[in-house]
C-alpha cells in the first residue's frame, strides 16, 4: 500500500513539471517580445528618418523671363514756334500747325524687349520710330513769301530708349517711364518762288522722353496711353545751295495697342 501511495505521489510530481514547463517557456517568450517591441519601437524614428528621401534646399530659379513686345499708335500731336536760321536771310519765327488725323497722319511703331527676373527687372529697351509732321502757319508763310514749308510726308524720328515699369501688384496696370536719343529724317518741302525743294535728308539728332501706363487685357495683348515728347535738331539744305536750320519740339498724347510674344 505504501509503494503504491509512493509510486502515485511521484506520478503527479512528473506532471506538475510537465506542466510547469511550457509555462516558463510562454514568460520568457512573452518577455523577449516586449524588449523586441520597445527596441524597435525606439529604433523606429531613426529608421524612418535614415530611410526618408533627402530634399534639396530651394534655390530661386534664375531663368530670365523676359518678352518682346510690338506696339502700334496714333494720337494728337502739336508742335510750339520755333527760330528758324536761313543762308542770305534774316531769322524768323516759324508757327506750326500739325494736323495729326490728316493725310499723311500721325503715327508711330516701337519693338520692345523687357527683361525678367534679376537685376534689369522691370527694365526694357525700344526701338520706336514715329511719323510726326509740322507745316507753317499762315502768318510764317505772308512773313517769309514762301509758298510751302512743311515737313509734313514726316520729319521722321528713330530713337532707341531706356525703360522702366512700375507694376501694380494684383492687376494688370504698369505705369512707365522712358529716355532716348536718336536721329531725324524729314522730309523738306520749301517752295520759294520758282525754287522748290521736296526730299527726305538726314536732318540731326533727336531727343525723346516719354511717360505712360500700360493695362494687360490677358497674356498677349496690351493697350496704353502715353505722353511723348520729342526735340529734333534739324539742319537741311534747301534750293540754291542753302540750308535751314531749326529745332523742332513735339509733343503728344498717344493711344496704342501692343502684344507680347
Amino acid at each position: 500500500m505504501q509503494q503504491t501511495t509512493a509510486a502515485m505521489d511521484a506520478n503527479v510530481s512528473r506532471i506538475n513539471a510537465t506542466n510547469r514547463a511550457p509555462m516558463h517557456k510562454i514568460v520568457s517568450l512573452s518577455l523577449a517580445s516586449t524588449v523586441l517591441a520597445a527596441g524597435l519601437g525606439f529604433l523606429s524614428p531613426v529608421l524612418a528618418a535614415d530611410l526618408a528621401p533627402v530634399e534639396a534646399p530651394y534655390v530661386t530659379p534664375t531663368t530670365n523671363t523676359g518678352y518682346f513686345e510690338i506696339s502700334g499708335y496714333g494720337g494728337w500731336q502739336t508742335s510750339p514756334h520755333s527760330d528758324v536760321e536761313v543762308t542770305g536771310m534774316a531769322d524768323f519765327t516759324a508757327g506750326w500747325d500739325t494736323n495729326s488725323f490728316e493725310m499723311p497722319p500721325y503715327w508711330g511703331v516701337r519693338g520692345t524687349y523687357w527683361f525678367g527676373a534679376g537685376s534689369l527687372e522691370n527694365f526694357g529697351v525700344s526701338l520706336d520710330f514715329t511719323h510726326a509732321k509740322v507745316y507753317a502757319d499762315d502768318g510764317t508763310l505772308d512773313e517769309t513769301g514762301w509758298s510751302t514749308f512743311e515737313f509734313t510726308d514726316g520729319i521722321n524720328l528713330l530713337t532707341v530708349n531706356a525703360l522702366y515699369q512700375f507694376p501694380i501688384e494684383g492687376t494688370g496696370w504698369k505705369p512707365y517711364v522712358g529716355v532716348g536719343v536718336g536721329v531725324n529724317v524729314p522730309h523738306v518741302e520749301v517752295t520759294r518762288g520758282a525754287e522748290e525743294t521736296f526730299e527726305y535728308q538726314f536732318g540731326g539728332m533727336t531727343l525723346q522722353a516719354q511717360a505712360g501706363v500700360k493695362y494687360d487685357i490677358n497674356e498677349r495683348w496690351s493697350i496704353f496711353a502715353e505722353y511723348k515728347g520729342n526735340y529734333s535738331f534739324v539742319d537741311v539744305d534747301i534750293d540754291s545751295g542753302d540750308s535751314l536750320k531749326t529745332e523742332i519740339m513735339t509733343n503728344a498724347v498717344n493711344f496704342g495697342v501692343a502684344f507680347r510674344f
